[in-house]
C-alpha cells in the first residue's frame, strides 16, 4: 500500500465471506500465504485476510511500522478498499495479528503504539518471539539475562489478555537458537512475570505436534511443544487453522 509498505502484499476473501455482512480481519506476517488462506478457509468465521512478506530477520518487519500512527493508517486504508469493493462502511468487525517466526518483529512495533494497540482484539504469535541476551550472546546458564525491554510489549499484551481485554496466544518449540533467546525462554519470562505456572501436559496436537505443557488464564494462552528442529518450527505455522481457534 503507497506510503506504508514497498512490497506488494496478498489479499485474501474467502467465498464464504463474499456476503457476510461483518468480516474479521486478519494479518498474518512472514509465510508462504497458501498457508494462512488455508487457516481462514477451514474457519467457521468470516474473514478478510492480508499477508505480508518482507524477508529475513525481525529487523525487516519491525522497520516496516516502528513509525508512531502507522498500523492505524493501514487499517484505514484496509477499510478504505474494503468500502470501496463492497460499496458499503463499517463492515469490519475485529482486527486480529497473527505471525510466524520473524514475523514477531512487526507485532512488537505495533503493540508499542498505543492507537494500534486500542484496535486490536487478538494476537498469535507462532514458534516466534525472541529476543537479545545481556550480555550479548551469554545464555542464561552462564549468568546472562534476557533483555525484557523488548519483551515488555507482549509482556504488557499478556497482562491485558488476562484481564480478558484481548486475546494473546504463544506456541514455542524446543529450538535452541544459541546467540539470541529461544521461544521457550522468551515464554517463560513472560509467564513468570504474569505469576502464573506451566502445566505439564502429554497429548497430540494438530498435524501431529507433541504438546508438553500449556497455560491459560482469561484470554492469555501459552503452547508448548516437542521438537527441536526445522520440521518442527514449520509445523507451528502449518497449524495456524487451529490455532486460530482461539479468536
Amino acid at each position: 500500500m503507497p506510503g506504508i509498505l514497498d512490497k506488494p502484499i496478498q489479499a485474501y476473501l474467502p467465498r464464504q465471506s463474499f456476503e457476510a455482512d461483518c468480516l474479521r480481519l486478519l494479518i498474518h506476517f512472514h509465510g508462504a500465504a497458501y498457508v494462512p488462506i488455508y487457516a481462514v478457509e477451514k474457519s467457521e468465521e468470516s474473514y478478510f485476510l492480508i499477508v505480508i512478506n518482507l524477508g529475513s530477520g525481525s529487523s525487516v518487519y519491525e522497520k516496516v511500522f516502528a513509525k508512531g500512527g502507522s498500523f492505524a493508517g493501514f487499517i484505514k486504508s484496509i477499510r478504505d478498499s474494503l468500502t470501496e469493493y463492497r460499496g458499503e462502511e463499517g463492515i469490519l468487525n475485529g482486527i486480529y495479528v497473527s505471525s510466524f517466526s520473524a514475523g514477531y518483529g512487526a507485532v512488537r512495533a505495533i503493540l508499542n503504539q498505543p492507537e494500534a494497540l486500542s484496535i486490536l482484539d487478538g494476537v498469535i504469535l507462532l514458534d516466534g518471539l525472541h529476543t537479545d541476551y545481556v550480555p550479548e550472546r551469554q545464555l542464561l546458564a552462564e549468568g546472562g539475562n534476557l533483555n525484557a525491554h523488548k519483551l515488555r510489549p507482549f509482556l504488557d499484551l499478556a497482562k491485558m489478555a488476562i484481564d480478558g481485554q484481548k486475546i494473546f496466544v504463544m506456541t514455542h518449540s524446543e529450538i535452541f537458537p544459541g546467540t539470541y533467546a529461544s521461544t521457550t525462554e522468551t515464554a517463560d519470562y513472560i509467564i513468570r512475570e504474569v505469576g502464573l505456572f506451566r502445566k505439564p501436559v502429554l497429548k497430540w496436537g494438530a498435524l501431529g505436534m507433541q504438546q508438553i505443557s500449556e497455560v491459560s488464564e482469561g484470554k492469555f494462552t501459552v503452547l508448548g511443544f516437542a521438537g527441536n528442529s526445522a520440521p518442527d518450527h514449520i509445523d507451528h505455522f502449518h497449524a495456524l487453522f487451529k490455532f486460530l481457534e482461539f479468536f
